[in-house]
């Protein structure tokens, strides 16, 4: 009988010396090696909840926060920018057209080229998105870890950053024009309010502004007297158009916010995903000069 119960102590003991043996999902705590920690060569990272954690807050650690956020103010900015500058030159072609008897066909293709430019800039974000997605947390040390996958990664940081840098100029030049254009609606309108013109029903003279209207507009239509080509020219289009051109304007600086926010993540992801190459030497440097696992967990970085 204390032959059985000494036989049963035995084995219990030797069961709890091997908890891994006994639950392949227990954490252990004693053993040693490059198995004792949640590491690139650990099998217990993929059970929810292993540590310390929850599956909720493994994904939350996986986002690219500032990437995301530059990501939303680029996509209200295109979408300001898209509707305002539609509305905006469909009124400045009206405007011509039918105040100043000029039609401006090409403004209508321009109207075509920075609404797509501008949904190519909405796209690029989510690209960018994408790749930030791969640089962070726990999917960086899981898609980075062979060589060829780090240098594809800094590739593709790299490229984006020099399509961000060429945007980045590119919209700085549109918000340049754009502030032109909503300085020259902004002194018609003043025209417009002016006690001279609102009150004392004078001509409004435009002539003084030919250097800024097209060469084939004749010089007499700068001088607007009817009250129905007054009310077209002030109320109709000229208030309008301003506003667009306004919101289109501030739409622009959204968007060039959000490239400065681009290129500061990308630099980052770049930086991470070179770091991630020298934490996985460092790692193949420990496992050489420790090959059968016996420096404790806390030794090892």
């Amino acid at each position: 009988m204390a032959k059985t119960r000494g036989s049963s102590y035995e084995r219990s003991m030797e069961m709890a010396s091997r908890p891994l043996r006994n639950n392949p999902n227990a954490y252990s705590r004693e053993s040693v090696g490059r198995f004792s920690e949640h590491s690139l060569h650990s099998a217990y990272t993929s059970t929810p909840g292993f540590r310390d954690g929850s599956t909720w807050d493994s994904c939350m650690t996986r986002i690219p926060y500032a990437t995301l956020i530059a990501t939303i103010i680029c996509v209200i900015g295109v979408g300001i920018f898209c509707v305002s500058i539609n509305r905006g030159l469909s009124l400045s072609f009206l405007l011509f057209d039918e105040v100043f008897n000029l039609r401006l066909l090409w403004l209508e293709h321009v109207k075509i080229l920075l609404v797509i430019m501008a949904a190519s800039m909405a796209a690029m974000g989510v690209m960018i998105v994408f790749v930030g997605c791969l640089a962070t947390g726990a999917t960086r040390h899981k898609v980075y870890r062979a060589w060829r996958a780090r240098v594809g990664g800094r590739i593709s940081c790299a490229v984006f950053m020099v399509i961000t840098y060429i945007m980045f100029f590119v919209w700085i030049a549109l918000k340049v024009a754009l502030s032109i254009v909503v300085v020259i609606y902004s002194i018609f309108w003043q025209l417009c309010s002016s006690t001279r013109i609102s009150e004392e029903q004078q001509c409004i003279d435009l002539r003084q502004f030919d250097f800024s209207f097209p060469e084939r507009v004749r010089h007499q239509d700068l001088m607007i007297c009817e009250a129905n080509k007054k009310k077209l020219f002030c109320k109709d289009y000229v208030e309008k158009a301003e506003v667009m051109f306004i919101l289109a304007t501030f739409a622009v600086f959204l968007i060039v916010l959000s490239l400065v926010h681009y290129l500061m993540c990308l630099s980052a992801n770049y930086a991470h995903i070179r770091d991630q190459e020298k934490f996985q030497e460092l790692q193949e440097l420990q496992y050489l000069a420790d090959p059968e696992g016996l420096t404790s967990s806390k030794d090892r970085f």
